[in-house]
């Protein structure tokens, strides 16, 4: 017996709110200013009051929509995951009951398809990615050194005209993370319901493995859930919540081995679009930017036990994630704030050298590039632009100085690539080829959108924000775009990742794997 589906209340259909933003607010101004006995000045008033409460409930309206899907999107999740364990339950009872060889278990194990989950050909899953597992190559945010840069294979460099064929496609919790590959697994942090959520995801077949979360929840206008991508360093896992939820977890159990509230503790207000910078495991600690006052803005723990190591610097943050950099001889974190780029000593988080880089709202959102020994390309969105700035000096003096700046390249929330004396990226949106050593622009051509790029085998692979993955060469010669196919529906904001020749996709909504691996 269905019970009849609960139907929403009329200010939050579409009815309603054709009628309450488009029809009440003219008729209530037609009655306002045609009365005689009101007052000029109170007829201004009460315009004003009708404007500001319906742009209110516009925004309201906007909210209840996003919720009703969220909720739509979770109840499909959750009932996905539901037959992907009942799945693979049954097929660990059929394993039981019947004997089987070795080969044909290490087949199963390699290659299960989660219920649900579009996978064509899933027993196809490349041998490198098994074969090259154990490197654990793509473990930070943005790869190894979070320039992305894929190097660990070659990848193909044609793609069929119809588009890759996904090894798997299924949904996902809402946010913008991205991925980490390690041991086999695709790690993420995912808001599902009222909490974030860590996952652990086998790469092969997208089969969940586990999953460790808490309550906390963020949400506006843009999207809601977590945004910072986890760290994977020597079996474990870093993941940063929104809010500034920290936690230390077993790689392969998803036990909880610490945790601290990085913004609570160090009495620093959350970003306008939240906490975005990825935890750095440097050494024995890892590296947050909580942004705090006071010597409270880069905070180093200790990895194991989550203690506090040291504490540095006043600024404001940004969304940047710090890297680390060896810059004029001298190993260091590479931090951008709010107001200025940054190297900082690992050791102690004393500050070695910063040059000024503020931008509109403090926004900056995209990671610097390492060019050369002494060399590092900085690029934000909003009307900023780009530079190329050296550090020089040594000891414990060094000082940065600018070699050229200019508008040619904006990034905003995405980061551009190196590849062999060009950097190439999206300038607001548009596919842009610069110099890197001049900043003088080479083409310009393709719009992608806020989407992503990543380096491999002198391809740029462009993931758009509208769900297209495109190949196109890194040549300064010309733009040429060699293919371009629809990989996820929705807004795509988020990172791809590669490992083993595996790319990894996802959004607010689905995540998919494509074999890239050269053949």
């Amino acid at each position: 017996m269905f019970e009849p589906q609960e139907s929403a209340p009329w200010y939050r259909s579409l009815t309603g709110f054709i009628a309450a933003s488009v029809l009440i607010p003219p008729l209530g101004l037609a009655m306002l200013w045609t009365r005689r006995d009101v007052a000029t000045s109170r007829k201004i008033l009460g315009t004003l009051c009708i404007a500001l409460l319906g742009v209110g409930y516009v925004y309201l309206f906007a909210a209840w929509r996003r919720s009703g899907a969220n909720e739509t999107h979770y109840a499909a999740l959750e009932q996905h995951r539901a037959q992907q364990d009942a799945s693979s339950a049954l097929a660990a009872g059929d394993q039981s009951a019947a004997p089987a060889n070795a080969a044909q278990i290490s087949a199963s194990a390699a290659s299960p398809v989660a219920a649900g989950s579009t996978a064509t050909h899933p027993a196809a899953a490349p041998e490198t990615a098994a074969a090259h597992a154990s490197r654990n190559y793509w473990t930070n945010f943005r790869g190894p050194n979070r320039d992305g840069r894929y190097e660990e294979l070659q990848v193909l460099t044609q793609w069929p005209a119809s588009g890759l064929v996904p090894m798997w496609k299924q949904p996902i919790g809402v946010g913008y993370a991205s991925f980490v590959i390690a041991d086999g697994r695709a790690h993420t942090i995912e808001q599902r319901r009222g909490q974030e959520v860590a996952t652990a995801y086998d790469v092969a077949s997208g089969r969940e493995l586990w999953k460790q979360g808490w309550n906390a929840q963020y949400s506006d206008s843009t999207g809601d859930g977590p945004r910072a991508t986890p760290t994977w360093d020597e079996g474990r896992i870093y993941a940063l919540g929104a809010t500034g939820e920290l936690r230390c977890l077993d790689a392969k159990t998803g036990a909880v081995a610490w945790g601290r509230s990085i913004l609570t503790e160090n009495q620093a207000p959350n970003l306008s679009w939240a906490m975005a910078a990825s935890p750095l495991v440097v050494d024995d600690k890892v590296i947050v930017l909580p942004g705090g006052a006071n010597g409270k803005s880069v905070v180093a723990y200790h990895k194991l036990t989550g203690a506090l190591v040291w504490k540095s610097q006043n600024d404001p943050q940004a969304y940047v994630s710090p890297m680390l950099a060896t810059l004029a001889g001298r190993r260091q974190i590479v931090i951008v704030s709010a107001s200025r780029v940054m190297g900082l000593a690992p050791e102690d988080g004393s500050l070695l050298w910063s040059y000024v880089w503020d931008t509109d709202m403090g926004i900056n959102a995209s990671q610097p590039i390492m060019v050369a020994k002494n060399r590092l390309f900085i690029s934000s969105g909003y009307g900023k632009g780009a530079a190329l700035i050296e550090i020089s000096g040594g000891g414990k003096t060094f000082e940065a100085r600018k070699l050229w700046e200019n508008i040619n390249m904006k990034n905003k929330f995405n980061s551009s690539v190196l590849h062999e004396g060009h950097v190439y990226g999206l300038d607001e949106g548009i596919l842009t080829c610069l110099d890197v050593n001049t900043g003088e622009r080479k083409w310009k051509g393709g719009r992608y959108g806020y989407g992503q790029v990543v380096l491999a085998s002198g391809h740029l692979i462009v993931s758009t924000d509208a769900g297209e993955l495109a190949l196109v060469k890194a040549t300064p010669q010309q733009y040429a775009e060699v293919a371009r196919f629809p990989a996820l529906e929705g807004k795509t904001w988020n990172n791809p990742a590669i490992a083993g020749g595996l790319l990894l996709v996802r959004n607010a909504t689905q995540m998919a794997a494509y074999n890239i691996a050269a053949q």
